[in-house]
């Protein structure tokens, strides 16, 4: 088949163009845009660190699962919602642990925003417990088939979207001083691992405190144990992440990783200080 051809509007600049900036030849600046365009948004919202939440866009709080219940006659929509239910406290938990982590950040004066993949569910629930509260609350979009679509409690300033995966998750990194990863599916999994694996192999230089929420769920999920027993990482691997069941367990965890490091960087900036003098 012959390669369509562009039709460029005579004198309109290239970049102008949507056939060519949608075509095979555009796509270099379109990735540059989605590199660039959320490096301008966060400077000039000063958005200089961030906590971020994974977890399912198909989860539902009980409540909105018991409202679905009512009337409902269609067997295979009942059944889905019973298998919702059992992670369906993870959409209050989020939100709660989004609130608390807000305040926390408030307090601070450092450019702290809640982050998520700005679809519904757990990102919701995240969003909404950071806007609960007045803390920045950013999502990073996604353009998919379906599932996604933008959660209300995001800023205007902060929704942003994104077209391709691999941008987005650096994105998610930049900026992250500590993650929380909620029950979720494949697209969860991904971003999880990816995380662990870039903290794994010093790929971040800071240390990350890392949560994984609901051990019920992710010990059944996933067998983390015989990852260590097969040699396929390191036993100290395991210690790359905490486990938590609770939103006081997570906030402290979370907070006490943070201000220790806190207080680490500001006793070698104070050192440093003393030695130029």
């Amino acid at each position: 088949m012959a390669k369509k051809k562009l039709s460029p509007a005579p004198g309109q600049m290239a970049y102008l163009n949507k056939e060519f900036m949608e075509s095979d030849a555009g796509r270099p600046l379109r990735i540059l845009s989605e590199f660039y365009e959320p490096q301008q948004v966060f400077e000039q919202e000063e958005i200089k660190n961030s906590i971020v939440f994974f977890g399912s866009a198909r989860t539902l709080p009980p409540d909105e699962i018991k409202k679905r219940r009512k009337g409902c006659k269609d067997k295979k929509e009942l059944a889905r919602l019973a298998r919702l239910e059992k992670v369906a406290e993870s959409y209050n938990a989020a939100r709660e642990l989004g609130q608390r982590l807000g305040k926390w950040a408030n307090k601070r004066h450092q450019g702290y925003a809640i982050m998520t993949g700005g679809g519904p569910g757990i990102m919701e629930a995240g969003n909404r417990g950071a806007t609960d509260v007045g803390t920045p609350s950013i999502g990073l979009n996604i353009k998919l088939p379906f599932e996604q679509h933008p959660n209300p409690y995001l800023d205007d300033a902060l929704n942003l979207q994104f077209r391709y995966f691999f941008i987005r998750k650096y994105w998610f990194l930049k900026k992250a001083r500590a993650l929380v990863v909620f029950p979720g599916g494949f697209g969860t999994l991904d971003e999880m691992f990816e995380m662990l694996t870039l903290i794994q192999t010093d790929k971040y230089a800071q240390q990350l405190p890392v949560v994984i929420f609901d051990s019920k769920f992710w010990k059944k999920a996933v067998n983390w144990e015989y990852f260590a027993e097969t040699g396929m990482i390191n036993p100290e691997d395991l210690k790359l992440f905490k486990f938590c069941d609770t939103v006081d367990e997570a906030y402290d965890y979370i907070t006490g990783v943070l201000d220790e490091q806190e207080e680490e960087w500001t006793l070698l900036t104070w050192n440093r200080e003393i030695k130029k003098k």
